[in-house]
């Protein structure tokens, strides 16, 4: 279904005019609305949308020469049609002059209006159409951008390969931060539908009363301040996909309207009758406890089992061993460019300091250390004083020393979990020293060694710890 043109402004205080080109501009099947003096024309012009307006240049009240100057200093991008039954070369260079893009004289053949009202036609949709691909540009969606080379990761990869070409729903759960809307994203770029609108909206960013408009639109007078009908993001997405992020935080009453348009792409938007129909391929998205939202009667489980045709889960980057210096290194590289730096790599020390943090924000929290790196350092590698000392960050999701207990997992691997955590915590406290970690433990160092490795957690060697009790005696800024 392609969103239909605005209709078209026409002003003349003669009715028989007004009648007349009504009759020819809906013949053609463009929409019009008729008022009889630029006042109402510029009261109207502030409630609605136009494809164009086409005035007379004599009007009762306001003239059409001093409407032309309100509505192209209001609205300078909106094309205005004058027509005068007394056309002169020094009446055309006032019309133009006053904001005309043309003029017509009467009489005048009916095919010379239609000329004119096809070419704002084709404007418009050539706008819209550069508006969208300007939009399509501006995304950086690809399945490089999934930057990893961790078992999880790399299974990832593959099964957004597999899964994108289809039209399959696809559900995505992750901690915050690691890398959802990427995902996501990637499956709509390696679509078929990937020449179409992407479309994404963020659930929990919009309050629950808007949302409903947002995603499925209304209709003029709808609600207090509906002044105007107004298409949803769904129509907007027509042929293209649909991202709906933190979809756990979507109210109830809108899960259960959305159950509906999945069911075959049909909704009626707010305060309307109509029934319409779209083909959007819908991706949905949550950072929460999907299965726990579901026993709370937070969330409808028949839309779950609606939208989780393809589940793919996003592994925190904690559990992702070495992907984080190839992750900072990434950003190393991005961030050079854009800020114009000649830091080009990352020191041992900060390597280790960076590999031995929890990271409780994920990929994202990676990125802004990163950047802030990045300005700070004024040498060619990142030292560990240009990062945070992460104590704040540390205190994050920290808690009581519990294993995290996740929908799916085996007693193993939650016992895994909690070993890597308790690692990682006894790591930063003792700076990063293996051999106070594994006194602490009761351990030896080369048992230690066996179970970072074991649990993917990179290893410390010698050098590094040296590196990292030098960096320690110089406190970041």
């Amino acid at each position: 279904m392609s969103v239909p043109l605005p209709p078209i402004l026409v002003v003349d205080d003669e009715k028989n005019m007004r009648l007349s080109l009504k009759t020819v501009l809906s013949d053609e099947g463009y929409g019009v609305q008729t008022v009889e003096s630029a006042e109402e024309a510029l009261t109207a012009l502030a409630h609605d949308d136009f494809l164009m307006v086409i005035t007379d240049a004599r009007l009762g009240g306001m003239s059409g020469y001093d409407f032309l100057g309100r509505a192209r200093a209001q609205w300078p991008d909106l094309p205005l049609l004058m027509i005068t039954a007394y056309a002169t070369p020094k009446l055309a260079v006032e019309a133009i002059k006053a904001g005309a893009m043309d003029y017509l004289a009467k009489p005048f053949a009916p095919e010379e209006l239609l000329h004119a009202v096809s070419r704002c036609a084709e404007r418009h949709r050539l706008l819209q159409e550069n508006a969208t691909l300007r939009a399509r540009a501006s995304e950086t969606f690809r399945l490089e951008h999934i930057v990893g080379d961790s078992p999880k990761i790399r299974e990832l990869r593959q099964l957004i390969q597999t899964v994108a070409p289809t039209d399959a729903r696809v559900l995505v759960l992750g901690e915050s931060g690691t890398g959802k809307e990427l995902v996501a994203g990637s499956l709509h770029s390696l679509s078929k539908r990937r020449k179409e609108n992407y479309v994404r909206i963020n659930c929990a960013a919009i309050p629950e009363t808007l949302l409903e408009s947002e995603l499925f639109g209304h209709e003029k007078g709808a609600f207090t301040g509906a002044l105007r009908q107004k298409p949803g993001r769904v129509e907007e997405a027509d042929g293209g996909t649909i991202f709906l992020d933190e979809i756990a935080d979507m109210s109830r009453p809108l899960q259960a309207k959305l159950l509906r348009f999945l069911e075959d792409g049909s909704f009626t938007r707010v305060g309307g009758t109509q029934e319409l129909r779209v083909n959007v391929r819908l991706i949905a998205a949550t950072n929460r406890d999907i299965v726990k939202a579901i026993r709370e009667d937070q969330f409808r489980e028949d839309l779950f089992h609606r939208l989780n045709v393809v589940q793919m889960r996003l592994p925190p980057l904690r559990d992702r061993g070495d992907d984080v210096v190839l992750l900072a290194d990434y950003f190393l590289h991005s961030f050079g460019v854009s800020l114009n730096k000649a830091t080009r790599a990352i020191s041992r020390a900060a390597r280790v300091k960076l590999m031995t943090h929890r990271w409780p924000g994920n990929v994202r929290e990676l990125r802004n250390v990163i950047e802030r790196a990045m300005i700070l350092e004024m040498t060619g590698e990142i030292q560990a004083t240009s990062l945070p000392d992460f104590s704040l960050e540390s205190r994050l999701h920290s808690g009581p020393d519990l294993p995290r207990i996740e929908a799916g997992l085996s007693l193993d691997e939650m016992l895994t979990a909690y070993e890597r955590d308790l690692i990682l915590r006894l790591m930063q406290q003792n700076n990063f020293n293996m051999s106070k970690t594994a006194e602490q433990l009761k351990i030896s160092r080369h048992a230690l060694r066996y179970r970072m490795q074991r649990v993917n957690v990179a290893a410390v060697s010698e050098d590094d710890e040296s590196a990292a009790d030098e960096s320690n005696n110089h406190p970041a800024p």
